[in-house]
């Protein structure tokens, strides 16, 4: 062991070299969207465009094209006649519907197929490591996402149940957009193999060579060593950081996530409404001036969304992207941080006719970001899409 870590061997290292930002184009064994992105996207594709047709029956969840509302079927029906009878109140976990669809495949495909590598029955679900309270707590959700709100074929028992909903939960992957915003849910058994880190992104952005292991770290490199463990112990049923080396830095950088409070914006709101956009240019100015006075407090991010909500509101744009970066720049300076490109993607949007300087800028420090990070790379679709639409700025 070093450093809290035990390393062993292990087969199916890397069978061959990996580049960064290399992406693994793998078929989910089971996926979701999620209820709120129903209209938005399409269930079975998740492609997001105009066009979309309704469910011919619920009329709640949409598809591109008859193809794929035909190949959904299959997972659809399952939630079809809920939704029908319960409308705006079918509402159950993502859990639940992902533990419902798998049940449907095993009925279909009770037999591991050629393509799995792994089976789901033999995921992790470190069901020795519950406790009484946390098995109670679990024993009541499957009843209440599967068995209550689905038309689940042959339900298992229910302590079959808890062990499927813990596997699930354990090894369900989150599906996102190009913005980082969450779509939904899927399974990917053949992705469970890959090795859980706790060194933030130093083990991840790097080149892989045959007969390396593979890591990876699915818990906010931004947590404290004691948050990560108590999330990994909710979540996982295990913990495995040790190292509290850069505790004080992230306790530093938390300082500035809070969110605005609801008085604050209520503030910000009312001045804009009572004394419009022209009275605030000065206070804004000076304020950015003696901005380093907040900056060793928690005011420190309220003060910057505040001014950038002012900024989007008298549509300066140029003016709104500095307060962006001073927000998001104390993670840089650690971590990899991921959601920096989610933020310069949306300012990048945001820009207005005749602001095409502040939204070029913008998101070309979104491409910068973004081939920087693993998950994307630089031969990634949506860098292209992003690339397009530079060219049409």
């Amino acid at each position: 062991a070093n450093s809290g870590l035990e390393h062993f061997c292990s087969q199916g290292k890397a069978l061959h070299r990996f580049q960064v930002g290399l992406t693994p184009l793998l078929q989910a064994y089971a996926s979701m969207l999620m209820v709120n992105e129903w209209g938005n996207h399409c269930e079975f594709c998740f492609t997001g465009k105009g066009g979309l047709s309704k469910c011919g029956r619920c009329k709640w969840t949409f598809y591109c094209e008859v193809t794929c509302e035909k190949d959904d079927w299959l997972m659809h029906k399952l939630e079809c006649s809920p939704v029908i009878v319960l409308g705006g109140n079918w509402n159950p976990s993502e859990t639940g519907r992902l533990i419902a669809r798998i049940l449907a495949i095993h009925k279909i495909h009770p037999e591991r197929t050629p393509s799995e590598k792994l089976a789901i029955k033999e995921l992790e679900s470190h069901l020795g490591k519950l406790d009484n309270e946390k098995k109670d707590l679990i024993q009541k959700e499957p009843c209440c996402s599967v068995s209550l709100s689905f038309q689940a074929p042959s339900v298992p028992q229910n302590d079959i149940l808890v062990v499927h909903f813990i596997q699930v939960n354990y090894h369900r992957f989150t599906i996102k957009d190009e913005e980082l915003s969450h779509l939904g849910s899927a399974t990917f058994a053949d992705i469970a193999p890959v090795i859980v880190t706790c060194k933030g992104t130093l083990a991840e952005v790097r080149e892989i060579h045959p007969g390396e292991e593979i890591f990876t770290s699915y818990i906010d490199v931004l947590y404290s060593t004691e948050d990560m463990n108590d999330c990994l112990r909710d979540s996982y049923f295990f913990y495995l950081w040790t190292n509290k080396d850069k505790d004080k830095a992230k306790v530093e950088i938390w300082k500035f996530t809070y969110p605005p409070e609801a008085d604050m914006i209520r503030y910000v709101c009312n001045v804009l409404s009572y004394e419009g956009p022209s009275t605030t240019q000065v206070p804004q100015e000076l304020s950015q001036e003696k901005s380093c006075m907040f900056e060793d407090s928690n005011m420190y991010k309220m003060h910057m969304m505040c001014q950038a909500m002012i900024c989007l509101y008298m549509q300066n744009w140029e003016g709104a992207l500095p307060y962006r970066q001073r927000i998001t720049q104390p993670c840089s300076k650690h971590f990899l941080y991921m959601p920096s490109a989610s933020m310069w993607l949306k300012l990048g949007r945001l820009g207005g006719p005749g602001e095409q300087t502040s939204g070029e800028r913008a998101l070309k420090k979104a491409i910068i970001s973004m081939e920087k990070e693993v998950s994307d790379g630089r031969d990634n679709l949506y860098i292209s899409e992003i690339k397009q639409e530079l060219e049409n700025h």
